[in-house]
């Protein structure tokens, strides 16, 4: 099993910045093919960005390209999401996903992912 915890989410004014982390623990983390999805409210979860387990590859959405980037850190294990220039549009609960890949793909399909956290809230301000 993988636990994630997803830490970071808050309140902020539109066209500023926040940085979500999600911390792993359990079984390895190299292998893992990580991702964040978001969901509004009254609106499906949907991907918003995907890294294979070396980093070597990302996908975004098109609606974040450019504003919101990923990263990971092996070492802690824990991935990122540096999100600036925020729009109202932005504000869901995000979530953090995993699942297991030793080769350099990265999934953009919510059903591809097997390990999820609970959730940090973000929430932008117009």
């Amino acid at each position: 099993q993988v636990q994630l915890v997803e830490s970071g989410g808050g309140l902020v004014q539109a066209g500023g910045s926040l940085r979500l982390s999600c911390a792993a623990s359990g079984r390895a983390f190299r292998p893992l093919v990580m991702a964040w999805f978001r969901q509004a409210p009254g609106k499906e979860r949907e991907f918003v960005a995907a890294i294979s387990w070396n980093g070597g590859r990302t996908a975004y959405a098109d609606s974040v390209k450019g504003r919101l980037s990923i990263s990971r850190d092996n070492a802690k294990p824990a991935m990122f999401l540096q999100m600036n220039s925020l729009k109202p549009e932005d504000t869901a609960v995000y979530y953090c996903a995993a699942v297991y890949s030793d080769d350099s793909s990265v999934f953009t399909t919510r059903a591809d992912y097997g390990y999820w956290g609970q959730g940090t809230q973000v929430t932008v301000s117009s």
